[in-house]
């Protein structure tokens, strides 16, 4: 860190920690600042299904999963166990689905080191685990002087610095800087105080610089335009493509379902027979099975770099040929398809 944002961020990490003291977010996975000051250990199994769970998705999206993965599989050992369609079950609706493979792949890994690494760098070389949860873990389960650096404290220190360079340099700027003011003593209250600042405080839209602990520390706040922050290049036009889907019952209470391949999107989940997605317009549909089929409509669905829209076809009674799938009662498919194809299976029990 330059000496400049030395002198000048000094007083940051004390004055962080105090206003985390008493404004810490009560969240299901947190050991909070009573508790660690009891000497309160965090466990990292949780620490990391919980980061894990946290990337692209909300907090109260998350708890949930949190709470039901926890539960059904308190212990690293037990997840290592289980059976990958009932993780991928269990899974469906959280989205990124490659997240739930490699955390089968990271409790596997876990079981057969006998313990988890308790430092970034043998944290890093886990499946699935990158530079900013095994910061993570390391600080808040291991005591680490480690930093974590997500969306929220690129965006907290965005402001700090009032940062106009290039986007990238200034997340690897951010980063160093987070480094150097991580204190020896409390990493781990330093990492979710921050985390807890972008969250709560210096939010993407109308931040509330009155109740920032650091605002006289902030270049964006003394410029009075705090929310122009972080200054990001324009996001490329997302891509739009489209298909079909097939949705079977057999007049017993299943619906055709396939698994899908272990890589590409959606990888190892449970979905429904359809045609491949493509910017084209979707050739005639090519139905799994003989039947009386009648399309619906469509349902859409937004992923990370592009939208979908697919064509919704839907026969029931038993299928006149042999079907080319897997027969799925009609809860266990309810709760186990990806969004996508869960909109789809909604769409045609309506129909029904």
């Amino acid at each position: 860190m330059h000496t400049d944002e030395q002198l000048r961020f000094q007083k940051l990490a004390p004055r962080l920690l105090d206003w985390y003291g008493g404004s810490a977010r009560d969240l299901a996975w947190r050991i909070g600042p009573a508790e660690r000051a009891a000497g309160v250990k965090a466990d990292p199994y949780r620490v990391w299904m919980a980061e894990i769970m946290l990337q692209q998705t909300t907090v109260p999206h998350a708890t949930r999963y949190y709470l039901d993965f926890t539960r059904r599989w308190p212990r690293v050992e037990d997840l290592a166990a289980a059976d990958d369609g009932d993780v991928m079950a269990a899974w469906a609706g959280l989205g990124y689905y490659a997240r739930a493979r490699n955390l089968l792949k990271c409790a596997r890994a876990v079981v057969d080191l006998g313990a988890w690494p308790d430092t970034v760098k043998g944290l890093r070389e886990l499946p699935g685990i990158g530079p900013y949860t095994a910061g993570a873990v390391a600080a808040l389960a291991f005591g680490r002087r480690a930093s974590a650096v997500d969306g929220n404290v690129d965006r907290v220190f965005a402001r700090l610095l009032a940062a106009t360079g290039d986007w990238k340099s200034e997340k690897a700027r951010i980063k160093a800087i987070v480094d150097d003011l991580v204190p020896a003593g409390h990493p781990a209250e330093f990492a979710e105080a921050l985390m807890d600042l972008g969250a709560t405080i210096c939010t993407p839209k109308k931040p509330n610089c009155a109740l920032c602990p650091l605002r006289d520390m902030c270049a964006a706040q003394a410029e009075t335009d705090p929310s122009r922050y972080p200054i990001k290049p324009k996001k490329k036009a997302r891509p739009h493509r489209r298909g079909h889907v097939y949705v079977l019952f057999d007049g017993r209470g299943h619906v055709l379902t396939d698994r899908r391949p272990d890589k590409g999107l959606l990888g190892g989940m449970l979905g429904l027979p359809g045609s491949d997605w493509t910017q084209e317009t979707p050739a005639d549909p090519a139905y799994p099975a003989t039947a009386d089929w009648a399309q619906l409509g469509q349902v859409r669905h937004v992923f990370t770099h592009f939208s979908l829209e697919l064509d919704v076809w839907h026969a029931a009674g038993h299928a006149a040929g042999e079907a080319n799938g897997l027969w799925t009662p009609l809860d266990k498919a309810s709760g186990a398809l990806p969004t996508v194809f869960a909109k789809a299976l909604k769409l045609a029990i309506a129909a029904s």
